[in-house]
């Protein structure tokens, strides 16, 4: 199959690319992962007939982290409590006070961040003839 390059420059103020063994504290990996790359391509442009396969990842700015803490709460409405209380039409008893259930979290995070990605897509068997 025929594949098509692309080369994207990305920077940014800040950056999470969560590792997922560290479930309480956000702590991110130090270099934008692929899947996050191939999801950035496909917030670009998507759809059926394409597949994105990313061939490397440049990083131009240094590597640095900084610790941030926020408040967050500790649970969602459940979304089942939700579809009854839409299809009643009333909305009484989903709140959620965030004085009794908030959390305060931790996370590592990337400090301006900069990278290229090069990537490149194959047709997938949604492409038609």
């Amino acid at each position: 199959m025929l594949a098509y390059g692309i080369r994207l420059h990305l920077r940014g103020r800040n950056a999470l690319f969560i590792r997922p063994e560290l479930t309480m504290e956000r702590v991110s990996y130090d270099v934008m992962t692929p899947s996050a790359a191939r999801g950035i391509l496909e917030a670009f442009h998507w759809k059926p007939a394409i597949a994105w396969v990313i061939d490397r990842i440049h990083v131009l700015e240094p590597i640095r982290f900084q610790q941030i803490r926020r408040n967050e709460v500790g649970h969602k409405a459940p979304a089942g409590s939700i579809r009854q209380a839409m299809n009643r039409g009333d909305l009484a008893g989903l709140q959620i006070l965030v004085d009794e259930d908030r959390q305060q979290r931790a996370s590592s995070v990337l400090v301006a961040p900069a990278y290229v990605i090069e990537a490149h897509f194959t047709l997938t068997a949604k492409a038609g003839p």
